[in-house]
């Protein structure tokens, strides 16, 4: 369980708002450089701060990180974002950057919806056993 106190379906409701104004794109400070999923978003502890003080399992996307990979350097990247369990480290050696990010929108989308539901039956009290 990550060190993270933000509620995680804020986070990933911002993340996927953040992919569908543009996400991604070249910074204007910095063009020459490729963003990062994920690193390069607020979703991330260490956004912008190039020493990354923070441990990635502080970041509440760690929970979704499968366990052999949470040792990576950057293991939000192996987060598998399809029905394929294509992850962003794998995606970005066979696909453009829009293609990504479209699996990663798709990926954000279920994840919110699931996280909805789950919250929504957990609100919901159970019925009344009625009987006669």
């Amino acid at each position: 369980m990550s060190k993270d106190r933000r509620d995680v379906l804020e986070v990933l409701k911002f993340e996927l708002q953040f992919l569908e104004q543009g996400g991604y794109g070249r910074s204007v400070h910095t063009p020459w450089k490729p963003t990062s999923a994920f690193q390069d978003s607020l979703s991330c502890p260490n956004f912008g701060d190039p020493n990354r003080p923070h441990a990635c399992d502080e970041c509440l996307l760690h929970d979704f990180v499968p366990d052999q990979y949470k040792a990576e350097d950057v293991p939000c990247h192996f987060i598998p974002i399809n029905a394929h369990g294509e992850t962003v480290d794998s995606m970005k050696r066979q696909y453009t950057q829009p293609e990504m990010e479209d699996s990663l929108r798709e990926w954000l989308r279920q994840v919110i919806k699931r996280i909805e539901t789950g919250r929504a039956q957990t609100a919901t009290p159970a019925a009344p056993n009625v009987t006669n």
